[in-house]
Formats: structure tokens, sequence, C-alpha cells
């Protein structure tokens, strides 16, 4: 029975692709930065490897190096995330990841300022009504 092994030579084009994904490029604005066609493109994606003039072109499209389409790898992104990120380091179990939430309801603030200053509207009205009783009372004396 024979088994199917899996290469572990990297695919360039696989890299390439998920970069450009990264980069939020489409295939058609890498083509028109490369000034070739789109099909041109899917095809340097699909292959294995990639020529290094070719991969100097497309790493200066995509703003990147290079070396950093060969060392690609989606698990040190992954990896760096956790660590760099969700409050993760090499002391792991002296972390404590901080939940920063609101712990008032901002409704509740507004409806308060929103009384405070209907409170205050009313005061100044009562001063105006007792200033306006306080001279035409005066008046008709």
């Amino acid at each position: 029975m024979e088994t199917a092994t899996k290469s572990t030579k990297p695919h360039i084009g696989r890299k390439i692709s998920r970069i450009r994904e990264l980069r939020g490029m489409k295939q058609e604005a890498l083509a028109y930065e490369l000034g070739i066609t789109q099909q041109a493109v899917s095809k340097i994606e699909q292959s294995e490897t990639v020529e290094e003039e070719t991969l100097g072109k497309v790493a200066d499209a995509l703003g990147v190096q290079p070396e950093a389409i060969k060392n690609f790898s989606e698990e040190a992104i992954i990896y760096n995330i956790q660590n760099n990120y969700e409050g993760s380091n090499k002391d792991a179990a002296n972390v404590s990841v901080t939940n920063y939430q609101c712990s008032f309801n901002p409704l509740d603030k507004v409806l308060e300022l929103y009384e405070r200053m209907l409170k205050l509207e009313q005061e100044k009205t009562a001063m105006v009504e007792d200033l306006l009783k306080k001279f035409v009372g005066g008046q008709e004396g």
C-alpha cells in the first residue's frame, strides 16, 4: 500500500496569494501593478516555485521583501497575535487579562445629564417668575 507524502517544499504561489489577500488586494490590482494579466497572476499563485526576478517584482507590488514571501507562515502570524495582543507572554501564568468594558450604561449618563439640565431650567423659570411677581406687584401699588 502506497502512502501519499506531503511535500515539505514551500509553495511560494500560495504564500503570494495569502499575502495579497491579507493586504486587501485583488488579483486584478496585483496584475495591474505588475503590468500583466489577471490570468498570469493566477498562474503565479498556482505555481509551487517562482523565479527570483518575478518574486522580486511581486514583492515590490505587495510592499514586502522577497524574503517575507519565502518565510511567510500563517502559524507564525497566529503565534505572534496570540503572544503580543491577547495578554500572553512567557509568564502567562502571572498575567491577568483586563476586560475593558463600561461599568455604566451610557444612556443612564445621558438621562442623568438631561435631568440635571431640566432641574436647572425649572429653577431659572421659578426665579424669573418670582422677579416678575415682585416687579408687577410693586408697579400696582
